[in-house]
């Protein structure tokens, strides 16, 4: 299966907490983790080098929390924990299907995950291990997206691979406008001043100025992971 020819040979993964709970109202769906670990291992097992960044939305959201009266920077803090919940649950799922996996905190949380060091983190992806980068980028009022921007520069990625719900990027939300219109491919200053939800604007900015493409797609669609990688058209591309 290492055979397969492939586009890319390291790649960052977004994941949104929102992904794991499936049918479910909060929390994890089982199947739909091991269906997403499963996709994952897949690609590995083809040779690529794979880090992954996951929100924790299905758990707390600290912008949401903030609304409700709690102190951003404490709601912030939570969100984080709650990736690092979703980043083990993950490892968990990813492990059983027989890759390595080592969760990287961006925080300091010993018993149950590494601190993120880069130099680390690229040597674990070098050793054939998947590295899950927990706690987005330690600070609060940076979303996950930006965390992705971030660790995919970092690790030198080829490539930011957008997990979403929809195949795409439209012109507006395809669920509520029939006519909405797919974009193929977009430049990074299109993203940002048609104010597209891509990622959020210092994400794309920071892929931007590095010169880093993301590529959107929907997650839910059995395959879809694996024809990026090998290179095919799938979602839409944002780059210069």
């Amino acid at each position: 299966m290492a055979d397969s020819p492939t586009k890319y040979k390291r790649i960052l993964l977004k994941l949104s907490g929102e992904a794991l709970m499936g049918e479910e109202d909060y929390g994890i769906d089982p199947k739909v983790i091991n269906r997403i670990a499963a996709e994952i291992h897949q690609i590995k097992q083809l040779g690529v080098e794979i880090g992954i960044v996951i929100g924790g939305g299905n758990i707390f959201r600290g912008a949401g929390l903030a609304k409700s009266g709690i102190d951003r920077v404490t709601g912030d803090h939570m969100g984080m924990l709650a990736t690092v919940m979703n980043s083990l649950a993950l490892q968990n799922a990813i492990e059983k299907q027989g890759s390595k996996v080592r969760v990287m905190s961006a925080i300091q949380i010993h018993e149950v995950c590494e601190d993120y060091i880069r130099r680390k983190a690229i040597r674990h992806l070098q050793k054939g291990n998947i590295a899950v980068f927990a706690a987005g980028i330690g600070n609060p009022f940076f979303t996950t997206d930006s965390a992705a921007s971030l660790r995919a520069i970092e690790i030198d990625a080829e490539l930011v691979i957008k997990a979403t719900k929809v195949d795409g990027v439209y012109s507006a939300d395809p669920v509520t406008n029939p006519d909405a219109i797919k974009y193929d491919e977009l430049t990074y200053d299109e993203v940002i001043e048609r104010k597209l939800a891509v990622m959020d604007t210092a994400a794309v900015v920071l892929c931007r100025d590095q010169n880093m493409p993301i590529r959107i797609f929907n997650m839910g669609t059995p395959g879809a992971l694996l024809k990026i990688v090998q290179g095919e058209n799938i979602g839409t591309i944002v780059k210069i």
